[in-house]
């Protein structure tokens, strides 16, 4: 059975658990065995916050590792681009040379988003691109996410699934995770909806 690893911001939900579960579950009826990163037993992770922050890092790239795919909720959190942890876990994947995919509950391009999230947005330069207050170019090609992410994801996609939902859910809402998974169950050949 084919192993995915669930990346994303859901495990900082309040009912990190419930969504991990659902999202498992989803993946049981299209034939494919989820791996959620609260799914490790942390143990006892030593006396301090290093020591527990260094047991979740070491034991989800252990998870990440034991996974044939990664799906990664690329949703925008906490500003324009998606969560830092999980982009280092489409990266870390990507280098291991597992396919990545992913979906967003959003649907506005990186470009869109960058733009929309400066407090003086952005300007045309006489070349064409796009520049912040600080001159800094934002990238634009065309792709859902800065290009480090959006290749990978795109390489193997052919896209991110991508839906807009009410903003309260955000990060609940799993038709664009959905339509993500059917992609790769098909991909895989494990497509049949399992009851």
């Amino acid at each position: 059975m084919i192993r995915i690893y669930l990346a994303g911001p859901e495990v900082f939900l309040p009912d990190a658990a419930g969504i991990g579960a659902a999202k498992k579950e989803l993946c049981r009826r299209h034939g494919l065995e989820g791996l959620f990163p609260l799914d490790n037993d942390l143990g006892d992770a030593g006396p301090g916050p290093f020591d527990l922050a260094a047991r979740i890092f070491d034991l989800n790239r252990a998870l990440i590792r034991s996974a044939d795919v990664l799906i990664a909720n690329m949703t925008p959190f906490r500003g324009p681009s998606m969560d830092v942890g999980t982009a280092f876990e489409v990266g870390f994947a990507d280098a291991l040379g597992r396919p990545v995919y992913g979906y967003a509950n959003v649907e506005a391009p990186f470009l869109e988003r960058v733009a929309g999230a400066l407090p003086d947005g952005a300007r045309r330069d006489e070349s064409g691109r796009h520049r912040d207050a600080h001159g800094m170019e934002i990238e634009d090609f065309g792709l859902f996410e800065n290009l480090m992410i959006g290749v990978p994801v795109c390489r193997h996609g052919p896209r991110v699934f991508s839906g807009s939902v009410p903003h309260a859910a955000l990060y609940t809402d799993l038709a664009a995770f959905e339509a993500c998974l059917r992609h790769v169950a098909e991909r895989f050949g494990a497509g049949r909806e399992q009851t």
